[in-house]
């Protein structure tokens, strides 16, 4: 059996846990920043495949203890890296680390390169080339303060990029981040869901996958298919299987809006690009104005982040009028708001029932959870 861990946005541990227990995976274990979990080595091709909320899939090959960097290349030396993948493959070699008493990462990341190609020449084989940009084969290096653990990489391009995305507006949401935030908020396809600031429509492009019955990496490669355990025929199978299963929803409970119009052109090009337009109702609308979409259901919103200071007074200004249209139109909905501004509960005049860090990138926010019903909030 095969080890694996998948990186996910910090937060999500949980949710990712579920999610591969329904791949099928074994020996699951949340840590933070990701999920380790075991398997045949074809299950890293179904996690590819299907997962929403992974953001690669790792092939643990070996741990090693170390004090210093020439016992990190010896570890990597002595593993037989031929017999993972060819020589004629192209390479790249990434480490982090997490209190590491070694001095330079640059410096391990060359050690590390060199003793993969010392140990191709070494068994005969021709010394693999090293791209940097668009290499066939990723080599992970983890370093904690005793152990480095080598890992390949068996999705090449990180997995929230679905091959979807034709155009993103300003500070996009992580496709895989969204997918997370459905998660958490217990979404299920016959549930209305909203999102009133949809802006290039992260939110509803992985909702309409959900409820297509879609897998999010049926429209792009993987790295697994350049390594040498790869089996054609039996991801060709999985992949014709994924692809059969996708289906178009009997009713559309997907909504969104926006008040800009080129906002809303990027989400429907989004859309229309994946095959799911059909899934989901857009608008061009003001959220303060339109009224719900149905008697109750679920919003999700990831509202603009005030860098500046005439942004943060322009956001605290409509905060204020946001909480009162939702107290007003939307009893019998919960909400769920993405924001780095800390001070959203306040400046809504909402209480927060959930309040649960997530990052999108290295961008800290909070997930707020508001319970919303008739009446008065506010504290």
């Amino acid at each position: 059996m095969d080890a694996f861990f998948a990186p996910c946005p910090r937060g999500l541990e949980r949710a990712l846990a579920d999610e591969l227990a329904q791949l099928g995976a074994r020996e699951i274990a949340p840590a933070e920043g990701g999920t380790g979990f075991a398997g045949e080595f074809a299950l890293c091709y179904a996690v590819n495949l299907h997962s929403r909320i992974a953001s690669r899939v790792l092939w643990r090959l070996a741990e090693a203890s170390y004090r210093n960097e020439h016992d990190i290349y010896e570890a990597a030396r002595a593993l037989e890296w031929a017999q993972w993948f060819d020589a004629r493959r192209t390479l790249r070699v990434d480490v982090t680390a997490i209190r590491s008493p070694v001095k330079s990462l640059d410096f391990v990341t060359l050690r590390v390169k060199d003793a993969v190609c010392d140990a191709f020449r070494a068994a005969g084989h021709p010394r693999p080339d090293v791209d940097t940009r668009a290499p066939d084969v990723r080599i992970q290096a983890f370093l904690t303060r005793e152990a480095v653990t080598f890992y390949l990489d068996t999705s090449g391009e990180p997995l929230f990029k679905r091959g979807y995305r034709t155009a993103a507006g300003e500070a996009p949401l992580r496709e895989n981040l969204a997918a997370g935030i459905l998660a958490l908020a217990g979404w299920r396809p016959d549930t209305p869901l909203l999102d009133p600031m949809c802006g290039s429509g992260t939110f509803l492009t992985e909702a309409a996958m959900i409820a297509c019955g879609m897998a999010p990496g049926g429209r792009r490669v993987f790295g697994f298919e350049k390594l040498a355990p790869f089996d054609a025929k039996r991801w060709a199978a999985l992949r014709e299987r994924a692809r059969t299963e996708t289906r178009t929803p009997a009713s559309i409970c997907i909504s969104g809006s926006d008040r800009y119009g080129d906002a809303l052109k990027l989400a429907r090009e989004n859309l229309a690009t994946l095959g799911v337009a059909q899934a989901v109702s857009l608008k061009q609308a003001n959220v303060l104005e339109m009224p719900p979409p149905a008697p109750a259901g679920v919003i999700v919103a990831n509202p603009p982040y005030g860098v500046r200071l005439s942004e943060q007074d322009e956001l605290a200004a409509f905060y204020p009028q946001l909480g009162d249209a939702l107290k007003k139109k939307y009893a019998g909905w919960t909400a769920y708001i993405l924001s780095a501004d800390m001070r959203l509960p306040k400046l809504i005049g909402l209480k927060a029932t959930k309040r649960t860090p997530l990052f999108n990138g290295a961008l800290e926010c909070r997930l707020f959870e508001f319970k919303l019903v008739a009446g008065s909030m506010r504290k």
